[in-house]
């Protein structure tokens, strides 16, 4: 974080070592602390409203966290059809529980956050994230290392969505093949696992390296892809993995058939661009094939 005499900006790190930065006007800070784990800061900005960052990387904004949470959830539950009983790993300012929910027929949500710091401040100072999201009945809410937890649990799980930060500090160990076998385990047959795995013109070995651990584990190992304005780069990619080809492979018609089933509206998710989030551009095909 950086003060000029007049105005102070937050300047997003994540390729700061590759020569590209950005930043963004911290118009009131609410909240900024060193937790156990990592840096945590919330301000308000004039243009995405209500913003979280860890270690100086953009985690979630009032204005377009909705692209993202939509996309990492409906897409893995609706492509199920049958899901009862779904995992997040990370997660802790609720957007993905808060979307999980809203499927009637999940009968419990595990969520394993590893710093309750991030949780604490989200719901204190980011509400309309998790949107009452910790109160349903539901949820299961663990603290805990997200990894120790798949390798240690008994339970079985339908869908498992991996909400983590970037492979950097204690997000770092939420990308190794154990991690991935762990959770391969813990599905149920015909289950998914869906990662999310940056913004791939600007991080290509990081999905390259997941989809790679993926085939050695899965027998669909793809990506899914939506553009979420302040994870900058490009279209984000979400990785897939699952032995049930058929998930990645519905109709319009089906999907269309089922989210009118589910009964509730969305902002960015539809049927057909859950379709087309599917169908990948070259250069990012090429990143999954080489894999």
């Amino acid at each position: 974080m950086s003060d000029d005499k007049e105005e102070r900006w937050v300047t997003e790190t994540l390729y700061k070592s590759e020569g590209f930065t950005c930043a963004f006007r911290v118009d009131r800070v609410l909240h900024e602390e060193r937790t156990a784990e990592q840096h945590l800061v919330i301000f308000d900005n004039a243009l995405f409203g209500r913003m979280m960052t860890l270690d100086g990387i953009t985690q979630v904004t009032a204005r377009d966290e909705f692209i993202y949470h939509e996309m990492m959830t409906h897409v893995p539950i609706l492509a199920h059809g049958r899901a009862r009983h779904v995992l997040i790993i990370g997660g802790g300012d609720g957007g993905i529980l808060r979307e999980v929910l809203r499927h009637k027929d999940i009968g419990k949500v595990t969520m394993v956050e590893i710093d309750p710091a991030v949780t604490e401040f989200a719901k204190a100072h980011m509400p309309q994230v998790s949107a009452g999201a910790f109160d349903d009945p539901r949820l299961e809410l663990i603290f805990a290392d997200g990894a120790k937890f798949v390798e240690q649990t008994g339970d079985s799980y339908d869908v498992v969505i991996v909400d983590s930060t970037d492979p950097i500090g204690p997000g770092e160990v939420l990308f190794r093949e154990e991690f991935y076998r762990a959770i391969k385990a813990r599905l149920t047959p015909g289950g998914v696992l869906v990662t999310q795995n940056g913004v791939p013109f600007m991080q290509g070995a990081e999905l390259t390296s997941t989809i790679g651990k993926f085939r050695r584990l899965f027998r669909v190992a793809t990506c899914y892809m939506a553009t979420i304005p302040t994870y900058v780069g490009g279209p984000m990619a979400m990785g897939w993995g699952t032995d049930d080809a058929s998930l990645a492979a519905l109709t319009v018609e089906e999907l269309t058939k089922r989210f009118a089933a589910a009964g509730f509206a969305t902002r960015y998710y539809t049927p057909d661009t859950h379709k087309a989030a599917f169908a990948l551009p070259r250069y990012v095909l090429d990143l999954v094939e080489n894999a």
